[in-house]
Protein backbone atom coordinates (compact mmCIF):
# COMPACT_ATOMS: atom_id res chain seq x y z
CA UNK A 1 0.00 0.00 0.00
CA UNK A 2 1.28 3.45 -0.90
CA UNK A 3 1.01 6.44 1.41
CA UNK A 4 -0.03 9.31 -0.88
CA UNK A 5 0.63 12.04 1.70
CA UNK A 6 2.53 14.81 -0.09
CA UNK A 7 4.52 15.91 2.94
CA UNK A 8 7.44 14.06 4.50
CA UNK A 9 7.09 12.47 7.91
CA UNK A 10 8.59 15.16 10.13
CA UNK A 11 11.83 14.25 11.86
CA UNK A 12 11.65 14.69 15.66
CA UNK A 13 14.20 17.17 16.98
CA UNK A 14 15.19 19.13 20.05
CA UNK A 15 13.57 22.50 20.68
CA UNK A 16 15.48 25.56 19.47
CA UNK A 17 16.22 26.54 23.08
CA UNK A 18 17.72 23.09 23.75
CA UNK A 19 19.77 23.22 20.56
CA UNK A 20 21.28 26.62 21.32
CA UNK A 21 22.79 25.40 24.57
CA UNK A 22 23.70 21.81 23.75
CA UNK A 23 26.03 19.92 21.42
CA UNK A 24 23.76 16.86 21.61
CA UNK A 25 22.42 15.69 18.24
CA UNK A 26 19.76 18.12 17.01
CA UNK A 27 17.50 15.55 15.35
CA UNK A 28 16.51 12.45 17.27
CA UNK A 29 15.50 10.15 14.39
CA UNK A 30 12.40 8.25 13.29
CA UNK A 31 10.58 5.70 15.39
CA UNK A 32 9.75 2.36 13.72
CA UNK A 33 6.20 3.52 12.96
CA UNK A 34 7.45 6.80 11.49
CA UNK A 35 9.95 4.97 9.29
CA UNK A 36 7.32 2.59 7.95
CA UNK A 37 4.91 5.47 7.30
CA UNK A 38 7.59 7.41 5.39
CA UNK A 39 8.81 4.36 3.46
CA UNK A 40 5.27 3.75 2.24
CA UNK A 41 5.36 7.12 0.48
CA UNK A 42 7.69 5.55 -2.14
CA UNK A 43 5.81 5.17 -5.45
CA UNK A 44 7.94 2.18 -6.53
CA UNK A 45 8.57 3.85 -9.89
CA UNK A 46 10.23 1.86 -12.68
CA UNK A 47 13.22 4.09 -13.42
CA UNK A 48 14.49 4.57 -9.83
CA UNK A 49 16.13 7.98 -10.52
CA UNK A 50 16.90 8.32 -6.80
CA UNK A 51 19.30 5.40 -7.21
CA UNK A 52 20.50 5.66 -10.81
CA UNK A 53 20.93 9.42 -11.07
CA UNK A 54 20.97 10.65 -7.51
CA UNK A 55 23.21 8.35 -5.47
CA UNK A 56 26.97 8.44 -6.15
CA UNK A 57 27.39 4.84 -4.94
CA UNK A 58 24.05 3.62 -6.35
CA UNK A 59 22.56 2.34 -3.11
CA UNK A 60 19.62 0.03 -3.89
CA UNK A 61 17.16 2.56 -2.50
CA UNK A 62 13.93 0.89 -3.73
CA UNK A 63 14.94 -2.46 -2.21
CA UNK A 64 15.91 -1.13 1.22
CA UNK A 65 12.75 1.00 1.37
CA UNK A 66 10.65 -2.06 0.47
CA UNK A 67 12.16 -3.89 3.45
CA UNK A 68 11.28 -1.01 5.77
CA UNK A 69 7.66 -1.09 4.54
CA UNK A 70 7.52 -4.75 5.63
CA UNK A 71 9.26 -4.09 8.97
CA UNK A 72 12.37 -6.02 7.89
CA UNK A 73 14.84 -3.45 9.18
CA UNK A 74 17.90 -5.71 9.39
CA UNK A 75 17.35 -6.85 5.80
CA UNK A 76 17.24 -3.18 4.80
CA UNK A 77 20.58 -2.65 6.56
CA UNK A 78 22.18 -5.59 4.79
CA UNK A 79 21.05 -4.23 1.42
CA UNK A 80 22.61 -0.84 2.18
CA UNK A 81 25.80 -2.48 3.42
CA UNK A 82 26.47 -3.92 -0.02
CA UNK A 83 27.21 -0.46 -1.41
CA UNK A 84 27.96 1.81 1.54
CA UNK A 85 30.15 1.23 4.58
CA UNK A 86 28.93 4.36 6.38
CA UNK A 87 25.09 4.39 6.28
CA UNK A 88 24.73 5.99 9.72
CA UNK A 89 27.05 8.78 8.60
CA UNK A 90 25.63 9.30 5.11
CA UNK A 91 22.08 9.29 6.44
CA UNK A 92 23.02 12.31 8.54
CA UNK A 93 25.45 14.45 6.55
CA UNK A 94 24.95 13.72 2.84
CA UNK A 95 23.17 16.40 0.75
CA UNK A 96 20.14 14.24 -0.01
CA UNK A 97 18.25 17.27 -1.29
CA UNK A 98 20.74 17.46 -4.17
CA UNK A 99 21.25 13.73 -4.68
CA UNK A 100 18.78 10.90 -4.01
CA UNK A 101 15.90 13.02 -2.73
CA UNK A 102 16.56 15.65 -5.38
CA UNK A 103 15.79 12.99 -8.00
CA UNK A 104 12.81 11.41 -6.22
CA UNK A 105 9.63 11.29 -8.33
CA UNK A 106 7.51 12.21 -5.29
CA UNK A 107 9.25 15.59 -5.31
CA UNK A 108 7.52 16.57 -8.57
CA UNK A 109 4.16 17.07 -6.87
CA UNK A 110 4.99 17.46 -3.23
CA UNK A 111 7.93 16.57 -1.02
CA UNK A 112 10.33 13.79 -1.91
CA UNK A 113 10.60 10.64 0.17
CA UNK A 114 12.92 11.29 3.13
CA UNK A 115 15.54 8.79 1.95
CA UNK A 116 18.30 10.16 4.15
CA UNK A 117 16.21 9.86 7.31
CA UNK A 118 15.29 6.28 6.36
CA UNK A 119 18.95 5.36 5.79
CA UNK A 120 19.81 6.83 9.17
CA UNK A 121 16.94 4.93 10.82
CA UNK A 122 18.05 1.60 9.36
CA UNK A 123 21.69 2.10 10.43
CA UNK A 124 20.69 3.20 13.94
CA UNK A 125 18.25 0.30 14.27
CA UNK A 126 20.99 -2.15 13.37
CA UNK A 127 23.43 -0.58 15.85
CA UNK A 128 20.86 -0.66 18.67
CA UNK A 129 19.32 -4.09 18.05
CA UNK A 130 21.87 -6.39 16.44
CA UNK A 131 24.58 -7.89 18.60
CA UNK A 132 27.86 -7.70 16.74
CA UNK A 133 29.43 -11.05 15.98
CA UNK A 134 32.99 -11.72 14.94
CA UNK A 135 33.32 -11.50 11.18
CA UNK A 136 34.40 -14.64 9.39
CA UNK A 137 38.15 -14.68 8.88
CA UNK A 138 38.93 -13.61 5.31
CA UNK A 139 41.69 -15.68 3.67
CA UNK A 140 44.82 -13.53 3.37
CA UNK A 141 46.17 -12.81 -0.09
CA UNK A 142 49.64 -12.07 1.23
CA UNK A 143 49.92 -8.60 -0.27
CA UNK A 144 50.08 -5.31 1.58
CA UNK A 145 48.25 -2.08 0.67
CA UNK A 146 48.86 1.29 2.33
CA UNK A 147 46.08 3.83 2.80
CA UNK A 148 47.15 7.38 3.58
CA UNK A 149 44.41 9.34 5.34
CA UNK A 150 41.68 8.03 7.65
CA UNK A 151 38.80 10.10 6.28
CA UNK A 152 35.74 8.80 4.35
CA UNK A 153 37.72 7.86 1.20
CA UNK A 154 40.44 6.09 3.17
CA UNK A 155 37.97 4.26 5.42
CA UNK A 156 36.00 3.00 2.42
CA UNK A 157 39.11 1.85 0.56
CA UNK A 158 40.56 0.15 3.64
CA UNK A 159 37.31 -1.67 4.39
CA UNK A 160 36.93 -3.08 0.89
CA UNK A 161 40.58 -4.09 0.56
CA UNK A 162 40.59 -5.81 3.95
CA UNK A 163 37.43 -7.70 3.02
CA UNK A 164 39.21 -8.91 -0.14
CA UNK A 165 42.05 -10.35 1.94
CA UNK A 166 44.76 -7.68 1.72
CA UNK A 167 46.86 -6.65 4.71
CA UNK A 168 45.89 -2.98 5.02
CA UNK A 169 47.67 -0.31 7.02
CA UNK A 170 46.10 3.14 7.36
CA UNK A 171 48.49 6.03 8.04
CA UNK A 172 46.86 9.11 9.64
CA UNK A 173 48.81 12.29 10.35
CA UNK A 174 46.64 13.33 13.31
CA UNK A 175 46.00 11.39 16.50
CA UNK A 176 42.33 10.71 15.66
CA UNK A 177 40.61 8.55 13.07
CA UNK A 178 37.72 9.59 10.84
CA UNK A 179 39.17 12.70 9.22
CA UNK A 180 36.60 15.43 8.68
CA UNK A 181 33.92 13.16 10.17
CA UNK A 182 35.64 13.47 13.54
CA UNK A 183 37.31 16.88 13.62
CA UNK A 184 35.27 18.84 11.07
CA UNK A 185 31.58 18.00 11.62
CA UNK A 186 30.07 19.05 14.97
CA UNK A 187 28.55 16.57 17.40
CA UNK A 188 25.06 18.04 16.91
CA UNK A 189 25.17 16.91 13.27
CA UNK A 190 27.20 13.72 13.61
CA UNK A 191 27.81 12.08 17.00
CA UNK A 192 31.40 10.90 17.30
CA UNK A 193 30.32 7.55 18.72
CA UNK A 194 28.86 6.69 15.31
CA UNK A 195 32.20 7.35 13.61
CA UNK A 196 34.00 5.27 16.27
CA UNK A 197 31.57 2.41 15.60
CA UNK A 198 32.48 2.42 11.91
CA UNK A 199 36.20 2.45 12.77
CA UNK A 200 35.70 -0.54 15.09
CA UNK A 201 34.37 -2.53 12.13
CA UNK A 202 37.65 -1.92 10.29
CA UNK A 203 39.62 -3.04 13.32
CA UNK A 204 37.60 -6.27 13.36
CA UNK A 205 38.76 -6.82 9.77
CA UNK A 206 42.36 -6.61 11.01
CA UNK A 207 43.08 -3.21 9.48
CA UNK A 208 46.15 -1.68 11.14
CA UNK A 209 46.15 2.01 12.06
CA UNK A 210 49.29 4.14 12.42
CA UNK A 211 48.39 7.47 14.05
CA UNK A 212 50.57 10.57 14.02
CA UNK A 213 52.31 9.40 10.84
CA UNK A 214 52.42 12.03 8.09
CA UNK A 215 53.33 11.55 4.44
CA UNK A 216 56.42 13.59 3.61
CA UNK A 217 57.48 13.80 7.24
CA UNK A 218 57.49 10.30 8.71
CA UNK A 219 57.60 8.35 5.45
CA UNK A 220 57.63 8.88 1.68
CA UNK A 221 55.99 7.14 -1.25
CA UNK A 222 59.40 5.66 -2.02
CA UNK A 223 59.42 4.16 1.48
CA UNK A 224 55.91 2.71 1.11
CA UNK A 225 56.59 1.18 -2.30
CA UNK A 226 60.15 0.20 -1.43
CA UNK A 227 61.47 -0.84 1.96
CA UNK A 228 58.03 -0.99 3.60
CA UNK A 229 56.85 -3.50 1.02
CA UNK A 230 53.42 -2.21 0.03
CA UNK A 231 52.13 -3.43 -3.34
CA UNK A 232 49.85 -0.42 -3.80
CA UNK A 233 49.07 2.90 -2.12
CA UNK A 234 45.80 4.79 -1.86
CA UNK A 235 45.88 8.50 -1.03
CA UNK A 236 42.76 9.84 0.69
CA UNK A 237 44.45 12.95 2.01
CA UNK A 238 41.57 15.40 1.50
CA UNK A 239 41.94 19.16 1.33
CA UNK A 240 43.46 19.94 4.68
CA UNK A 241 44.93 23.37 3.97
CA UNK A 242 42.50 26.06 5.17
CA UNK A 243 42.35 29.22 3.05
CA UNK A 244 42.45 32.72 4.50
CA UNK A 245 41.21 36.03 3.12
CA UNK A 246 44.66 37.61 2.69
CA UNK A 247 43.50 40.87 4.24
CA UNK A 248 45.17 43.00 6.96
CA UNK A 249 44.46 41.95 10.54
CA UNK A 250 44.40 38.18 10.16
CA UNK A 251 47.07 37.87 12.85
CA UNK A 252 44.96 39.57 15.52
CA UNK A 253 43.85 37.71 18.65
CA UNK A 254 40.25 36.62 18.14
CA UNK A 255 40.73 35.76 14.45
CA UNK A 256 40.44 32.04 13.64
CA UNK A 257 40.40 29.72 10.67
CA UNK A 258 37.15 27.76 10.76
CA UNK A 259 39.11 24.51 10.57
CA UNK A 260 41.08 25.38 13.71
CA UNK A 261 37.97 26.56 15.55
CA UNK A 262 36.02 23.39 14.72
CA UNK A 263 38.96 21.12 15.45
CA UNK A 264 39.35 22.59 18.92
CA UNK A 265 35.68 22.12 19.78
CA UNK A 266 35.03 18.80 18.05
CA UNK A 267 38.05 16.92 19.32
CA UNK A 268 37.36 17.79 22.95
CA UNK A 269 33.79 18.81 23.63
CA UNK A 270 34.72 20.44 26.96
CA UNK A 271 36.58 23.07 24.93
CA UNK A 272 33.23 24.58 23.99
CA UNK A 273 32.88 25.74 27.60
CA UNK A 274 36.49 26.93 27.74
CA UNK A 275 36.27 28.86 24.47
CA UNK A 276 36.45 32.62 25.15
CA UNK A 277 33.06 34.25 25.60
CA UNK A 278 32.75 36.77 22.76
CA UNK A 279 30.09 39.40 22.30
CA UNK A 280 29.83 39.28 18.49
CA UNK A 281 31.28 36.51 16.32
CA UNK A 282 31.42 37.15 12.57
CA UNK A 283 31.66 34.08 10.31
CA UNK A 284 32.96 34.84 6.81
CA UNK A 285 31.72 32.37 4.19
CA UNK A 286 28.57 30.64 2.95
CA UNK A 287 29.29 26.91 2.81
CA UNK A 288 28.61 24.03 5.17
CA UNK A 289 31.80 24.71 7.12
CA UNK A 290 30.55 28.26 7.72
CA UNK A 291 27.22 26.86 8.98
CA UNK A 292 29.00 24.38 11.25
CA UNK A 293 31.20 27.15 12.64
CA UNK A 294 28.20 29.45 13.02
CA UNK A 295 26.05 26.93 14.89
CA UNK A 296 29.00 25.91 17.08
CA UNK A 297 29.67 29.58 17.84
CA UNK A 298 26.06 29.97 19.01
CA UNK A 299 26.65 27.08 21.44
CA UNK A 300 29.71 28.77 22.96
CA UNK A 301 27.39 31.42 24.38
CA UNK A 302 28.17 34.35 22.08
CA UNK A 303 25.67 37.19 22.35
CA UNK A 304 25.49 37.61 18.58
CA UNK A 305 26.62 35.43 15.63
CA UNK A 306 26.63 36.90 12.12
CA UNK A 307 27.26 35.19 8.76
CA UNK A 308 28.93 37.57 6.29
CA UNK A 309 28.68 36.43 2.65
CA UNK A 310 29.70 38.21 -0.51
CA UNK A 311 26.80 36.93 -2.62
CA UNK A 312 23.10 36.30 -1.95
CA UNK A 313 21.41 33.42 -0.17
CA UNK A 314 20.55 31.86 -3.53
CA UNK A 315 24.27 31.35 -4.23
CA UNK A 316 25.14 29.91 -0.80
CA UNK A 317 26.58 26.39 -1.22
CA UNK A 318 25.48 25.34 2.28
CA UNK A 319 22.65 22.81 2.57
CA UNK A 320 19.18 24.36 2.88
CA UNK A 321 18.52 22.49 6.13
CA UNK A 322 21.70 23.87 7.70
CA UNK A 323 20.81 27.45 6.75
CA UNK A 324 17.32 26.96 8.15
CA UNK A 325 18.56 25.56 11.46
CA UNK A 326 21.22 28.28 11.81
CA UNK A 327 18.48 30.91 11.44
CA UNK A 328 16.26 29.13 13.95
CA UNK A 329 19.12 29.14 16.44
CA UNK A 330 19.50 32.89 16.15
CA UNK A 331 22.26 33.43 13.60
CA UNK A 332 22.02 36.61 11.51
CA UNK A 333 22.88 36.80 7.82
CA UNK A 334 24.48 39.74 6.03
CA UNK A 335 24.60 39.27 2.26
CA UNK A 336 26.38 41.09 -0.58
CA UNK A 337 29.14 42.11 1.83
CA UNK A 338 32.87 41.51 1.54
CA UNK A 339 35.39 42.03 4.38
CA UNK A 340 38.51 43.93 3.26
CA UNK A 341 40.22 44.31 6.65
CA UNK A 342 40.00 42.94 10.16
CA UNK A 343 40.12 45.85 12.55
CA UNK A 344 41.82 45.67 15.92
CA UNK A 345 43.08 47.47 18.98
CA UNK A 346 45.77 46.33 21.43
CA UNK A 347 46.26 43.22 19.30
CA UNK A 348 42.63 42.10 19.55
CA UNK A 349 39.81 42.04 16.98
CA UNK A 350 37.36 44.93 17.24
CA UNK A 351 35.50 44.72 13.94
CA UNK A 352 35.45 44.28 10.20
CA UNK A 353 35.89 46.86 7.48
CA UNK A 354 33.64 45.80 4.61
CA UNK A 355 32.57 46.70 1.09
CA UNK A 356 29.16 46.15 -0.43
CA UNK A 357 29.11 43.89 -3.48
CA UNK A 358 26.73 43.20 -6.33
CA UNK A 359 26.33 40.26 -8.69
CA UNK A 360 27.33 40.61 -12.34
CA UNK A 361 25.71 38.71 -15.20
CA UNK A 362 27.68 35.58 -14.24
CA UNK A 363 26.59 35.80 -10.59
CA UNK A 364 30.12 36.75 -9.60
CA UNK A 365 30.41 39.18 -6.67
CA UNK A 366 32.00 42.48 -7.68
CA UNK A 367 32.87 45.41 -5.42
CA UNK A 368 30.64 48.48 -5.24
CA UNK A 369 33.01 51.50 -4.97
CA UNK A 370 32.37 53.99 -2.20
CA UNK A 371 30.47 51.61 0.06
CA UNK A 372 33.08 51.05 2.76
CA UNK A 373 31.57 50.54 6.20
CA UNK A 374 32.50 48.86 9.47
CA UNK A 375 30.87 46.07 11.42
CA UNK A 376 31.39 45.49 15.15
CA UNK A 377 32.88 42.11 16.08
CA UNK A 378 35.34 40.90 18.68
CA UNK A 379 35.86 37.54 16.95
CA UNK A 380 36.19 36.63 13.27
CA UNK A 381 36.09 33.07 11.93
CA UNK A 382 37.14 32.58 8.31
CA UNK A 383 35.29 29.76 6.55
CA UNK A 384 36.13 30.44 2.91
CA UNK A 385 37.28 26.99 1.86
CA UNK A 386 40.12 24.50 1.92
CA UNK A 387 42.75 23.50 -0.59
CA UNK A 388 45.03 20.54 -1.19
CA UNK A 389 48.63 20.49 -0.04
CA UNK A 390 50.07 20.91 -3.54
CA UNK A 391 53.59 21.46 -2.23
CA UNK A 392 53.53 18.03 -0.61
CA UNK A 393 52.05 16.40 -3.71
CA UNK A 394 54.73 17.94 -5.91
CA UNK A 395 57.45 16.68 -3.55
CA UNK A 396 55.93 13.23 -3.91
CA UNK A 397 56.31 13.48 -7.68
CA UNK A 398 52.55 13.53 -8.30
CA UNK A 399 50.96 15.66 -11.00
CA UNK A 400 48.34 18.24 -9.99
CA UNK A 401 46.00 20.27 -12.18
CA UNK A 402 45.95 24.08 -12.29
CA UNK A 403 43.62 24.14 -9.27
CA UNK A 404 46.07 22.10 -7.22
CA UNK A 405 44.03 18.89 -7.32
CA UNK A 406 45.71 15.53 -7.79
CA UNK A 407 45.42 14.13 -11.30
CA UNK A 408 44.05 10.60 -11.38
CA UNK A 409 42.73 8.35 -14.12
CA UNK A 410 38.93 8.75 -14.12
CA UNK A 411 38.37 4.99 -14.44
CA UNK A 412 40.99 3.52 -12.10
CA UNK A 413 41.95 6.57 -10.00
CA UNK A 414 45.63 5.71 -10.51
CA UNK A 415 47.81 8.82 -10.30
CA UNK A 416 50.77 9.81 -12.45
CA UNK A 417 52.88 7.52 -10.26
CA UNK A 418 52.29 3.81 -11.02
CA UNK A 419 50.83 1.89 -8.11
CA UNK A 420 49.65 5.02 -6.33
CA UNK A 421 45.91 5.73 -6.40
CA UNK A 422 43.97 8.72 -5.08
CA UNK A 423 40.37 9.71 -4.49
CA UNK A 424 38.08 12.06 -2.60
CA UNK A 425 38.48 15.79 -2.12
CA UNK A 426 42.20 15.79 -3.02
CA UNK A 427 41.17 14.80 -6.56
CA UNK A 428 37.75 16.41 -7.01
CA UNK A 429 37.96 19.36 -4.67
CA UNK A 430 35.60 19.51 -1.67
CA UNK A 431 32.49 17.42 -2.37
CA UNK A 432 30.42 15.10 -0.18
CA UNK A 433 31.15 12.27 2.22
CA UNK A 434 29.48 9.72 -0.03
CA UNK A 435 31.37 10.97 -3.10
CA UNK A 436 34.66 10.49 -1.27
CA UNK A 437 33.51 7.09 -0.05
CA UNK A 438 32.55 6.09 -3.59
CA UNK A 439 36.03 7.08 -4.79
CA UNK A 440 37.65 4.94 -2.09
CA UNK A 441 35.62 1.91 -3.12
CA UNK A 442 36.34 2.53 -6.81
CA UNK A 443 40.07 2.73 -6.14
CA UNK A 444 39.95 -0.44 -4.01
CA UNK A 445 38.34 -2.33 -6.89
CA UNK A 446 41.00 -1.01 -9.31
CA UNK A 447 43.81 -1.97 -6.94
CA UNK A 448 42.39 -5.48 -6.56
CA UNK A 449 42.03 -5.88 -10.32
CA UNK A 450 45.66 -4.86 -10.90
CA UNK A 451 47.16 -6.93 -8.08
CA UNK A 452 45.07 -10.05 -8.61
CA UNK A 453 44.23 -9.93 -12.30
CA UNK A 454 40.53 -10.32 -11.43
Amino acid sequence: MINFTRKKTEMPEQSVAQRRSSFAESQTGYTEDMAICEAMRCLKCREHPCMTRGCPVHNDIPAFIDCICEGRFEDAYQILSKTTCLPAVCGRVCPQEQQCEGNCVRGIKGESVSIGALERFVADWHRNHVIATAAAETPRIGKKVAVVGAGPAGIAAAGDLAALGYDVTVFEKTDVLGGVLTYGIPEFRLPKEIVKDEIRKLEERKVTFELGKALGKDFTLDDLQGSMGFSAVFLGVGTGVALNMNVPGEDLSGCYLAQDFLNAINLKQDNADKFPRYHTIAIVGGGNVAMDACRSAVRTGADRVVIVYRRTEAEMPAYDAEIKEAREEGAEFVFLTKPVEILGQDGKVTGLKCLNTKLDENHKAVDVPGTEHTMDADCVIMAIGNGADTELMNKCGLKCDRKGRLEADPETLETSRPGVYAGGDAVTGPLTVISAMGAGRKAAAAIHKKLSGN
